[in-house]
């Protein structure tokens, strides 16, 4: 759904102070809503090559598929935002797999994923591993998303407290990643969408090092400044310790964006004529 009318964006990623290179990957097409961030893991630059191919099929299967629902223009062929996703993550997942199997120095690589669609106004976001997404709300930061991750599960079950958490040398230890195994299963929801609301994507990069109540302090002063914002997480991220590549993409709601009856065929219409 075409959110350019109604939602502002802003993204920034950065290589942090101790790695060589940056294998976090970001995007956003508000032509389709959609927003993308991934977090690659693997051999030497696999895990760029991981993330960046997460991220072009995303946006390429996306993209397609709301393409040929308007083609189509038949609401009985509609598919889902949730099911596009999924769709869109399981085609990924291949490529990477794939590319993993065939070229000896990929081997291994994967990604954690987030990613989102905006329409009718809400947010549909799949995610896999420990990118997280956050919503700001009425002065409330909320964790969308919970990290598929061995430090998570152990304080699901009680085995440690949070506090112990903050300072876990595992914590970096994800129990699901893109392409890694023949097959993935994302964890896809849908959020309901104020105005005013400010979503976060963002990797461990900036959580491992940066806590939410500070990351709440930093949106609040922004005061709708998203492009500062992006900035001062990053800035804050590599103050203390810039240990990882650290990627953030905000979105902030200026206006409702309701689905309409043709909006595929619209934006099938908008791309024809380019």
């Amino acid at each position: 759904m075409n959110v350019e009318h109604a939602i502002k964006v802003a993204r920034l990623t950065d290589v942090g102070l101790y790695r060589d290179h940056n294998e976090d990957a970001v995007a956003s097409d508000l032509s389709i809503g959609l927003l993308v961030l991934a977090d690659g893991m693997g051999g030497y630059k696999a895990g760029e090559v991981a993330s960046e191919i997460a991220v072009l099929t995303l946006t390429a299967e996306i993209t397609e598929a709301m393409l040929h629902e308007a083609s189509t223009k038949s609401k009985l062929s509609f598919l889902s935002e949730s099911q596009m996703l999924i769709d869109a993550i399981e085609h990924a997942n291949a490529a990477i797999y794939q590319i993993s199997q065939e070229q000896p120095q990929c081997e291994g690589m994967g990604t954690t994923l987030v990613v989102g669609i905006f329409t009718d106004n809400k947010l549909v976001v799949g995610h896999i591993g420990d990118s997280r997404l956050y919503c700001l709300r009425q002065e409330t930061l909320i964790q969308i998303t919970e990290d598929h991750s061995l430090l998570q599960e152990q304080l699901n079950s009680g085995l440690i407290t949070a506090e112990q958490a903050k300072t876990a040398s595992h914590k970096n230890l994800v129990t699901r990643a893109l392409g890694v195994d023949p097959e993935v299963e994302p964890e896809v929801q849908e959020f309901a969408v104020q105005v005013g609301d400010i979503f976060l994507l963002c990797s461990d990069g900036l959580t491992d090092l940066v806590e939410d109540e500070l990351i709440q302090k930093i949106l609040l002063y922004a005061n709708g400044n998203i492009e500062f914002a992006a900035n001062k997480l990053v800035q804050l991220a590599n103050e203390f310790g810039g240990t990882d590549n650290i990627s953030v993409v905000l979105a902030l709601i200026e206006k409702p964006f309701p689905k309409e009856s043709g909006w595929v065929q619209n934006l099938f219409g908008r791309v024809k004529n380019k």
